[in-house]
């Protein structure tokens, strides 16, 4: 049986000064922040006034759901979702935070 030799360890290659220094540097080029899509800071979407007017009119979700054909999940979710924007913990504090930034009108519960 042949004994194998070991192969010997590469030295790194030796970096004079004078040449790196000489070098230029492309500039790195950042990426800049691309705006949400999706995501309407200044307002809710139409489905989620909707879902809001009838939340405020004091349906259920299944209410909710029947009202406007879809799905109880797709209700519970646009409420998340509005209850999140406003950043809110529950319905009563949902309705104060939306009449307050102006979501809902000043007689909302009389109508």
């Amino acid at each position: 049986m042949a004994l194998r030799k070991r192969p010997q360890a590469r030295k790194p290659a030796k970096i004079s000064k004078a040449s790196s220094s000489t070098k230029k540097r492309k500039p790195v080029k950042v990426a800049k922040p691309t705006p949400a899509r999706n995501k309407r800071s200044d307002g809710l979407t139409p489905r989620q006034k909707e879902i809001l007017k009838l939340v405020s009119q004091g349906n259920t979700n299944r209410d909710i759901a029947r009202r406007l054909a879809i799905s109880v999940r797709t209700v519970e979710v646009h409420r998340f979702n509005l209850m999140r924007r406003l950043k809110v913990r529950n319905v009563a504090q949902l309705l104060r935070q939306a009449l307050q930034q102006g979501f809902l009108p000043k007689n909302f519960a009389f109508r």
